[in-house]
């Protein structure tokens, strides 16, 4: 069975006292907790002093972004290595917010994770349509692009996730049913079959993302194809996240 993946993307968000104020909160609540991998996604900023803060847990650190060259005259990028140094288990790759808002096209993607994994970080790698494309019925041709221009085969499919993130979703307090989020995850697994084999698209693990909440976790957390979920606004308060990452427990054993 796959072990379910909580992670959270603090997005730009947090100061340093609040960083620490959060981090003391998922210490003391789900620092120890077996049965589910939990890792927070913090601004590049915060990456060393919260390793500092998750020193002796079982929660990982990820980033939120990288770019594909490893040093060079790059103003205001990091380097997968840089990530590595600072404690990085983890990289987000592909966000919505990097694709709509900043441009990221899936050719650069493909450079990005296959950059982020020769250093040996795990990719969690998101898709997802905007709401536009959901309404024309084009939800699988965009995810599906979304895969094969950049999941090539060559990819080390243990350092890899993928994040389901209904672009309409993200924020706007609107949420897959579960019905729907089941759906695409499975279609997502079926075509990576396609693409690692069945043996290792039944291995990955699939998060959902958009909205997810204390509320709404453990009813999507409970889908077949639904492994755990890259969280945002939710992650930001200790209580919540730590509510978010026990609904995804029992699924573990």
């Amino acid at each position: 069975m796959r072990t379910p993946f909580v992670a959270g993307n603090w997005k730009m968000y947090n100061d340093l006292k609040a960083a620490r104020e959060l981090m003391a909160g998922l210490r003391s609540s789900v620092g120890k907790m077996q049965g589910v991998d939990v890792a927070v996604c913090t601004p590049f900023t915060l990456l060393y002093p919260m390793g500092k803060e998750i020193d002796g847990t079982n929660i990982r650190l990820g980033a939120q972004n990288c770019y594909f060259e490893p040093k060079g005259a790059f103003t205001g990028e990091i380097s997968p290595d840089m990530l590595k140094a600072a404690g990085c288990t983890y990289v987000i790759i592909g966000h919505s917010e990097r694709r709509h808002v900043f441009g990221e096209t899936n050719d650069l993607l493909k450079r990005k994770v296959s950059a982020a994994q020769r250093a040996g970080l795990h990719v969690i790698y998101c898709i997802g349509e905007l709401l536009a494309e959901r309404e024309a019925g084009r939800t699988e041709a965009v995810v599906e692009s979304q895969m094969r221009e950049v999941l090539t085969p060559e990819l080390d499919t243990n350092l890899l996730t993928l994040a389901y993130e209904p672009v309409w979703a993200i924020g706007t307090g609107k949420t897959a049913t579960p019905e729907q989020a089941q759906a695409v995850h499975a279609f997502v697994r079926a075509k990576l079959g396609g693409i690692y084999g069945d043996g290792a698209a039944q291995r990955l693990r699939i998060q959902y993302g958009g909205s997810v909440k204390p509320s709404n976790a453990a009813e999507l957390f409970a889908c077949p194809d639904v492994d755990g979920g890259l969280v945002g606004g939710a992650c930001l308060v200790a209580g919540d996240f730590a509510a978010i990452i026990r609904a995804a427990q029992p699924r573990a054993v």
